[in-house]
């Protein structure tokens, strides 16, 4: 791509790297589409797969059925449980209904689950910083209910109340702002000073990079466009970043059609960035609408190399040759 030197308008787009999908989006992303050409449709899929509406339109005219609920799901079929993962009650709900099931739950999702098992059976007080109503936090608290209570941001710090304050720890939503997560962790150690950490990051890696690569192309930008869908936690959090960042303004959106081109008016430089259940394609489509009002510079801002890829759930794997 050219760098903004080439450009003759002056007018530049910088591209964070990275952004789009994480691993963990890819995989469930694939699980439904290879569960589709194994079993062929319907394939039931339990919530949406990724936060994304391009990608559950797509698979939907594929022959991918989403639902709500596994009472919607008919007696035997094939269900996929979503990349944010599920309560123990939804698997037994499931097994109830004799449906077969594949798991695409992102496998760093898996890990905070995990964590919760692990700290409820020492019987510690679980403090999850989530939003509430999200379908990850509904499913990592639904491990340990008696053991989790939601954190949603530092203003609800205050209502909480524990039993033993040396045994307290925090875990966190995968897809939250490092920096308002941290604020936080931080209100909660005043609260109770002997407050754990988790054994390991919660927040993903990838939800870490797009927000480090927006906080680095920020400052240099009248606008920022975040392609992602409203219901995506991580998208939301882009935008955030970007304005706390020093952009001028940004906006979220699903597709290239939904730009108003009046957020272009006086404007040198646009920031361009996705989150990470957004397929590339929709970012093309804006970079072509950038492209044609007169931005012919595009200038990469690199700040992380992801390399990390899951195996697909064992059910969709190629058998071994013996």
């Amino acid at each position: 791509m050219s760098s903004a030197e080439n450009s003759p308008s002056g007018k530049t787009i910088l591209l964070a790297e990275p952004r789009g999908y994480c691993a963990g989006v890819d995989r469930a992303v694939e699980t439904v589409e290879k569960a589709l050409e194994k079993h062929g449709a319907p394939v039931y899929v339990r919530k949406e797969i990724v936060h994304n509406r391009h990608v559950v339109e797509t698979l939907t005219d594929r022959g991918a059925v989403f639902v709500d609920e596994t009472d919607e799901v008919p007696e035997g079929a094939l269900v996929v449980f979503s990349a944010h993962g599920v309560s123990p009650a939804v698997h037994d709900s499931a097994a109830s209904r004799n449906l077969r099931t594949i798991d695409a739950t992102c496998p760093l999702v898996t890990k905070v689950h995990q964590e919760a098992k692990r700290f409820a059976r020492d019987d510690y007080d679980i403090l999850l910083i989530g939003h509430e109503g999200h379908e990850e936090v509904e499913g990592t608290a639904g491990e340990a209910p008696e053991h989790v209570q939601l954190v949603d941001g530092p203003e609800s710090v205050d209502g909480v109340t524990v039993r033993d304050e040396s045994k307290v720890i925090w875990l966190s939503q995968t897809t939250l702002s490092v920096d308002e997560t941290m604020q936080t962790v931080s209100r909660l150690r005043e609260k109770f000073p002997l407050l754990n950490d988790p054994p390991s990051d919660d927040i993903c890696y990838a939800t870490q990079n797009r927000q480090v690569a927006v906080k680095a192309m920020a400052p240099k930008c009248d606008l920022v466009i975040v392609v992602g869908s409203q219901n995506s936690s991580n998208s939301v959090r882009l935008v955030e970043v970007a304005l706390q960042a020093g952009a001028k303004a940004s906006y979220l959106i699903d597709y290239a059609r939904e730009m108003d081109l009046a957020w272009l008016e006086g404007v040198q430089t646009v920031g361009v960035t996705s989150g990470a259940s957004v397929p590339e394609v929709l970012v093309r489509g804006v970079l072509e609408v950038l492209q044609a009002n007169g931005f012919d510079g595009v200038e990469k801002v690199t700040t992380a190399e992801e390399t990390l890829t899951f195996a697909l759930p064992r059910e969709l794997r190629p058998a071994r040759a013996t």
